[in-house]
């Protein structure tokens, strides 16, 4: 352990466990409003903060500033695991989780926004811990050390390494050449369409706190609803593709949504990850409703909603539903479960194995075949017109090998 930087490692990890505490903090509104018991949020905030606050200031100054990729992995593995820890707190003292196994796989769930839940009944959970198991998932969608990594420049610790370590993808697009500034403008766009869905949900008359939680999750592609029948209990097609739309943002590399916000269209368009994957889920909604339409007694219209919503949501690993599309037929059911596989666009808040994977695996194996004709040539596998390094290549290929060995598992 002596080759990790401990000190620094541990200062870091005091600071993301004041920035989690913060997050409780937000819950307590919310408490107070709905007239609930708000000590064990207000005590799980409280010790969270006081046990990475001394932590933080005590050893920010002693530490070494210099952070090595290395460290940057450790801090983000253990970042998480800590998190989780900490963030059982409001479940236990509340009683909505009594069990550490099940509070801890629910945090965890709602940090890494992998959407599994162990509650049967969502909806008899006091608000404030409904708002908190919406937060896990909203502050793990963008990542809090990507939170962490604007404020880190400003201790005069450079934050580059934790970026590269959280990035989803195969390498990390900065928007600036200060690496603080790319993450404050992530956080930035992040923030201001979570409030606009928010405000589009409450002009379809769904509840504002209701709004709030489904904007949290939905931004973050975690799926954690308040109901227990998901969006399937919002019988209106104006918030299905509301939240269609989001999610469908949501799959898309945020440093996009950037230039768009900007109007640097070209790049939008231009990038060959976002053609495929807005081409793709066209494809495959059209398709399946198709057969979807020839299965039931619905409208086109209905059926086309439904299949697009699935469709969006299994592709950015989001996992809203508002129709049980295991019933429809085990043909369809295949096909989504196939989508899975595909996943969102580098840089977003999807899970899954990223489009740009599959397009570098795609051309790759294309430029195998012609090399075969012509051993001598040199040719590289190019993504937007640009080569990509050989070496990053097998580490798509890598990556995918440990995804399905550990999926097979």
């Amino acid at each position: 352990m002596s080759r990790f930087n401990i000190k620094l490692i541990a200062s870091i990890l005091g600071l993301l466990l004041v920035i989690s505490g913060f997050g409780m903090l937000m819950s307590l509104p919310f408490s107070f409003y709905y007239r609930e018991d708000w000590w064990p949020i207000a005590s799980s905030a409280a010790i969270t903060i006081f046990t990475g606050l001394p932590i933080w200031l005590l050893l920010k100054k002693s530490a070494s500033r210099e952070l090595k990729k290395r460290d940057g992995y450790l801090v983000v593995t253990l970042g998480w695991v800590v998190m989780s820890l900490f963030g059982t707190l409001p479940y236990l003292l509340s009683g909505s989780i009594p069990n550490f196994t099940d509070a801890f796989f629910e945090t965890i769930s709602g940090f890494t926004t992998t959407g599994a839940s162990i509650l049967n009944n969502i909806e008899s959970l006091p608000k404030g811990i409904l708002l908190w198991r919406s937060l896990t998932q909203w502050i793990g969608g963008m990542g809090i050390i990507v939170l962490a990594v604007a404020i880190l420049p400003i201790l005069g610790i450079g934050g580059m390494q934790l970026f590269i370590a959280e990035s989803p993808g195969i390498s990390a697009e900065k928007l600036k050449p200060r690496i603080k500034d790319t993450a404050k403008r992530l956080w930035l766009i992040y923030v201001g369409l979570t409030f606009l869905e928010t405000a589009l949900l409450m002009f379809g008359d769904m509840p504002f706190f209701d709004a709030l939680n489904h904007s949290l999750t939905t931004m973050a592609t975690g799926g954690f609803s308040t109901k227990n029948n998901s969006i399937a209990f919002y019988d209106s097609a104006y918030i299905h593709y509301v939240i269609t739309i989001f999610m469908f943002l949501a799959g898309t590399s945020f440093t996009l949504t950037y230039f768009i916000l900007k109007r640097k269209l070209k790049k939008v368009l231009g990038n060959e990850e976002f053609i495929v994957y807005l081409v793709f889920i066209i494809l495959a909604t059209l398709m399946l409703t198709g057969f979807v339409h020839s299965l039931t007694n619905s409208s086109l219209e209905k059926n086309f909603r439904d299949t697009l919503f699935s469709v969006v949501s299994i592709v950015t690993t989001t996992g809203f539903v508002t129709e049980d599309y295991t019933a429809w037929s085990p043909l369809i059911t295949m096909a989504f479960f196939a989508l899975l596989f595909i996943g969102g666009m580098a840089g977003s808040t999807a899970g899954g194995i990223k489009v740009v994977r599959h397009i570098v695996l795609f051309k790759n194996s294309f430029l195998e075949m012609k090399r075969q004709l012509h051993p001598n040539a040199i040719i590289p596998v190019r993504l937007n017109s640009k080569a990509i390094q050989g070496e990053l290549t097998y580490h798509v290929l890598a990556f995918m090998m440990i995804y399905f060995l550990i999926f097979s598992i």
